[in-house]
């Protein structure tokens, strides 16, 4: 029998896992990820698999946290949005501006109403103009009109004028979404489009690596809801894999624990990722699942993405004092590490006035063609310098401002990342870590704590002392996944959403752990003589399965101070390559009935809307064309076998004068089956 090979590739490490017919792990191996040539890190972690079961590859399979990260924390490629018949309050409730910048939104007549009827003609040569304004200038175009689930026929229209003028990804919003909400639909459709060339940059590192190796058995990818396509389907859709990482984490978690209840924390190098898990199965977001400010219109893994990591830049912030993420930064220790060079420099600093461009160095992150194409002069110079290797900030402000200011402008970009304290260098220096250079973390330690001090007024940190400072950091780490358990508890519960449901966690939190709301790090002197009146506690059926690079470290204190059971299962530190090959693909599509007047039924089809006289005419022919569509994804998908399963959701009011009165119904379809493989000889 041959192998399942499950790849993840996150914000800081590649795993790779090999599984054998029984689903069981045979062999893992873990390296960095290396951002600027991803390839690299997947080669490092393939050679740490036996080559000869290698060979008997018949799935590979991929999760990623890349999409994840990149919405998180703002960063994507340069996209412009052509918007049909929006308004400027819609443009404005869309959060558009904010993902793209004003720049980057163009908006034009056209779109049709809830009856799927066009609310006006589209300007050819306006259309063309905008796209000719922007073609040579981003990586994507994301088209989004309003109705367009009603009626697609404009953005199918504007997507044809696109590809007649330039060869750039098209996104179009009634492909990603069937719900009313075009505000919504056009960010999903933006956050597409800025995601293709992250995607296809991954993907295209794992089939060159893969080919390499002669490995060429189907590769798929995970989706958000923990189902799987191929990789032609992936770059069509790449906004499905937003939560892919997390997908993969929940059903490696649950295959590697054997637990079929329970709640799910994945901590990883930039966020932590929590799920409740229950029959085995996660709970779906219908409704697009909350990923750092945003939530795109996506079916997935209901999952809490927060800005936190092992990477994740401890900083001050405003009143709010210590926080945590969600920049992610380059660790200190993983800088001297790998470039043991600059351990002179933190060893000199240590000692120094303290200024902000202390600790502080730049490295090239990814060599985005798009944003490469745009730079200016001196921004290509600093681009130049940083694939030399990285560069020091304190010294190049001091000898080199012109250099200095464009090295910050690449990493708005997302084209360079800056060094920064993390709680990574902070395990380091209480020995929680010992795989990078944990003398760097120290120095790293001892700076940061005089910049809190001197520059900011933070802390009581004696002179010189690294173990304070990131203790810390350590409990504000185990205080904000505490918080975020229970806000997933609080939002799981149906009782608040996520606003007010982070408001009481916070209370609540710092009843849970006993500590003084004001400094979370310090227990009151009397609190063993406090008797509360409220108790929280997790449910005791619902043990927390932590799972990740760091599970280790953090989770058992978050386990003692919420009272939880905690398990930590064997190979919990590749759980997401685990679950990325433990999918099977699925494809939902869900398609409209309306009466808007009595005795017409209204189908709104791909083609447009269609009528009938009858209700049952109506729903079989959506339930047709649903089913017929949903099998042809999920074989083009990468299905080997299909099956089919239906769902209808129907709004109707029964009263005394009219009786039984039909107004909407979706109906579902949802067509699923295992991955194609490769016959592999015994």
């Amino acid at each position: 029998m041959g192998y399942a090979l499950g790849i993840d590739t996150g914000g800081t490490f590649t795993d790779a896992v090999l599984l054998n017919a029984a689903r069981e792990v045979v062999a893992a191996s873990k390296s960095l990820t290396t951002r600027f040539d991803l390839a690299h890190g997947i080669a490092a972690s393939l050679d740490g698999l036996p080559a000869d079961w290698l060979a008997q590859v018949e799935l590979v399979s991929l999760s990623t946290t890349l999409t994840t990260n990149s919405v998180v924390e703002g960063k994507g490629s340069p996209v412009c949005a052509l918007l049909l018949g929006y308004d400027a309050h819609q443009i404005k409730t869309s959060g558009l501006v904010d993902l793209l910048g004003h720049d980057a939104i163009e908006s034009l007549p056209g779109g049709h109403d809830a009856g799927g009827v066009a609310l006006a003609a589209l300007d050819e040569a306006a259309c063309r103009a905008v796209i000719a304004k922007h073609a040579s200038r981003v990586s994507a175009f994301a088209i989004s009109a309003t109705f367009a689930v009603r009626n697609p026929a404009h953005e199918t229209q504007l997507r044809a004028w696109v590809q007649e003028f330039c060869d750039v990804p098209v996104t179009c919003g009634h492909e990603l979404a069937s719900s009313l909400g075009a505000p919504r639909r056009a960010l999903t459709a933006a956050l597409n489009a800025r995601m293709i060339s992250h995607v296809k940059t991954l993907i295209e590192s794992v089939q060159r690596t893969l080919a390499q190796r002669h490995i060429d058995a189907p590769l798929m990818i995970v989706k958000g809801d923990g189902s799987l396509i191929n990789v032609a389907s992936a770059l069509q859709r790449p906004v499905s894999t937003v939560l892919s990482g997390p997908a993969a984490s929940v059903l490696g978690a649950c295959a590697l624990s054997g637990l079929h209840n329970a709640i799910v924390a994945d901590m990883g190098g930039t966020t932590t990722d929590i799920a409740v898990v229950r029959g085995g199965l996660p709970a779906l977001s219908f409704d697009g699942a909350m990923v750092g400010n945003w939530r795109p219109m996506i079916e997935a893994v209901k999952v809490y993405a927060i800005g936190l990591g092992g990477d994740s830049e401890v900083r001050l912030q405003g009143g709010e004092g210590l926080t945590i993420g969600p920049r992610r930064v380059l660790p200190l220790s993983l800088l001297v590490h790998q470039h043991p060079q600059f351990l002179a420099v933190l060893q000199r600093q240590q000692s120094e006035i303290p200024h902000a461009s202390q600790m502080r160095f730049a490295q090239a992150l990814s060599a985005d063609p798009a944003h490469l194409g745009r730079l200016n002069d001196s921004e290509m110079r600093a681009w130049e310098r940083l694939c030399k290797g990285p560069v020091d900030l304190e010294a190049a402000n001091i000898n080199d401002r012109d250099l200095a200011r464009a090295v910050a402008r690449l990493e708005r970009k997302g084209l360079a990342i800056y060094t920064g304290f993390t709680p990574s260098d902070a395990a380091h220096v209480l020995g929680m870590s010992d795989h990078w250079n944990a003398e760097a973390a120290i120095c790293a330690a001892r700076i940061w704590a005089r910049q809190m001090r001197h520059m900011y007024g933070l802390g009581k940190w004696p002179l010189g002392d690294a173990v304070a400072p990131a203790r810390d950091v350590v409990a504000k780490v185990t205080d904000t996944i505490c918080q975020k358990l229970i806000e997933a508890g609080l939002n799981d519960a149906g009782q608040m959403n996520e606003a007010n449901a982070g408001k009481v966690a916070t209370l609540l939190t710092a009843m849970a752990l006993g500590r003084n709301a004001s400094c979370p790090a310090v227990k009151p002197a009397d609190a063993d003589a406090q008797h509360p009146v409220f108790a929280l506690q997790f449910s005791p059926d619902l043990p927390l399965v932590g799972v990740g690079a760091p599970a280790g470290s953090y989770y058992p204190a978050v386990a003692r101070g919420l009272g939880v059971q905690l398990v930590v299962p064997p190979h919990a530190h590749v759980a997401n390559a685990v679950g990325a090959v433990l999918g099977q693909v699925a494809q939902r599509v869900h398609m409209t009935v309306t009466q808007p007047v009595r005795g017409t039924f209204k189908v709104f089809t791909p083609g447009g809307p269609v009528d009938f006289r009858k209700l049952d005419e109506a729903l079989d022919h959506a339930r047709a064309l649903a089913a017929e569509e949903a099998r042809a994804r999920a074989l083009a998908a990468g299905a080997a076998a299909v099956e089919l399963s239906f769902g209808q959701l129907d709004n109707r009011v029964e009263n005394e004068i009219d009786g039984d009165v039909f107004f909407e119904s979706t109906v579902s379809v949802t067509a699923s089956g295992p991955p194609l493989r490769k016959h592999v000889a015994a």
